[in-house]
């Protein structure tokens, strides 16, 4: 589909109570390091995606945003970037910005020295958009990933991305105009040593004066992972509990300046999938964990993940398992789990996806096929995430449901979003962005 083409209304009734599971865009993928990937505005989903041409060899490696009108089911499509590259980590991170465009940012994956970007030519309409600009840090970086926070306080616009100066480490550039033009910063989180580590890290931001990182010292195929939590604030990172660790053009020298929150060993490797603040502007956070791996070999690892929740309470964080995550998606992604995503607007909601029971790990068997496969489930704790209820919103499906995600929530409703289909790397992989639209207090906790 080229831009402004509408798709076809496609919908299937789920399989329990009178939500319908809708089928946004027939070919999609993304990862979850770089957000925001889905956002209302005025009424309509707005959601970015990778295309892999399973259905139309034109939009191979599209990157591509989809717009949905829940009033009418209208979709319209929109290419940002024709054939950029087929991989889920090019998706792009979408942002409003205070004047009502929205910007878009994107990047291959770490193999060139720039992202690229386009704003919304009119302000509140997402179907038309300015010329792609781009933006090279330095001729030496191999960028990756983008995450957009614009803070008011500020007046400035920041893109956390992976790779300046070629150095695997997350890193960030700024914008004085709400991303018209871009200025280099430096890298956020070093790690020291010979082995090029690289630290995993998801954002979240009260829009105004902070920004909270939630990380890990590095890929969990090459370090036993534990999870640590920091935050900037006009100019300086600090620890959870307020501690000075130094400004933010210096950057983490080691990622233990920050506060740790998970320790991870060769049994509990972690890796980080989630994060964001609750009413008082206190961090929560959902990760994953491999567990037993010590002394295997590699192809025997990944058979069992688990799902972790964490909330910062003031003075300390809390710290619970939730859930069987089940095993790795594939062979030499031995921690890429379904994920876990958080609701923005209820800390006491997440969205999980499984291949096992998530209270007993029992294998999810289809009734439908016999093959097991990755099933969504929505989790409630009623206890700061000591125990969790859970209900599914798929079961005895014929296709793989992965990598939820939450949007934050317009004032009339809010969304869960997935990937439906087969995924067989990040590079190759036939899925629909499919997802559930309730009105607000439909089963939602209103912030």
């Amino acid at each position: 589909m080229r831009r402004g083409s509408v798709l076809p209304i496609l919908v299937a009734v789920l399989w329990a109570g009178d939500d319908t599971l809708i089928t946004f865009n027939d070919d999609g993928g993304w990862c979850w390091f770089q957000d925001e990937r889905v956002l209302w505005h005025r009424g309509r989903l707005i959601i970015g995606s990778v295309a892999a041409g399973v259905y139309d060899p034109a939009r191979r490696g599209d990157v591509e945003i989809l717009v949905y009108e829940p009033a009418s089911g209208r979709k319209t499509l929109i290419e940002l970037h024709d054939r950029l590259q087929v991989d889920d980590h090019n998706a792009p991170a979408l942002l409003v910005r205070p004047d009502g465009r929205i910007l878009a940012v994107y990047a291959k994956h770490g193999t060139e020295n720039r992202f690229y970007y386009r704003i919304t030519a009119h302000p509140h309409d997402p179907t038309r958009w300015d010329p792609e600009r781009s933006f090279t840090p330095s001729e030496s970086s191999r960028i990756t990933y983008s995450n957009l926070h614009y803070l008011e306080k500020e007046r400035r616009l920041y893109n956390f991305f992976r790779g300046l100066d070629d150095t695997f480490k997350p890193s960030y550039a700024y914008s004085p105009d709400y991303g018209q033009n871009w200025v280099r910063g430096n890298v956020l989180i070093q790690v020291p040593g010979p082995f090029r580590h690289r630290p995993y890290v998801r954002y979240a931001s009260n829009n105004r004066d902070e920004i909270h990182f939630f990380y890990t010292e590095g890929h969990p195929r090459n370090y036993d992972n534990s999870a640590y939590h920091a935050y900037y604030h006009r100019g300086n990172l600090y620890r959870s509990d307020g501690t000075l660790i130094g400004s933010l053009d210096r950057g983490l020298q080691q990622p233990a300046e920050g506060t740790r929150l998970f320790a991870g060993d060769a049994d509990n490797v972690a890796w980080v999938s989630d994060i964001h603040l609750d009413d008082q502007g206190r961090p929560y956070v959902a990760y994953s964990v491999q567990k037993g791996g010590a002394g295997l070999p590699e192809k025997e690892h990944g058979q069992d993940h688990r799902y972790r929740y964490a909330r910062w309470t003031g003075d300390r964080w809390l710290d619970f398992e939730v859930a069987y995550a089940g095993t790795r998606l594939y062979v030499g992604e031995n921690d890429y789990t379904g994920n876990i995503a958080l609701d923005p607007g209820d800390p006491t909601t997440v969205y999980i996806s499984t291949n096992a029971h998530p209270r007993i790990g029992k294998p999810l068997i289809s009734a439908a096929d016999r093959l097991r496969h990755w099933e969504i489930f929505r989790g409630r704790t009623p206890d700061g995430g000591r125990s969790w209820e859970w209900t599914p919103l798929t079961r005895d499906s014929k296709a793989d449901n992965i990598r939820p995600l939450v949007p934050y929530p317009d004032k009339e409703r809010t969304a869960v979003l997935w990937l439906r289909g087969t995924y067989t790397t990040y590079t190759n992989y036939a899925l629909e962005v499919v997802g559930l639209i309730q009105r607000r207090g439909a089963g939602h906790k209103r912030r």
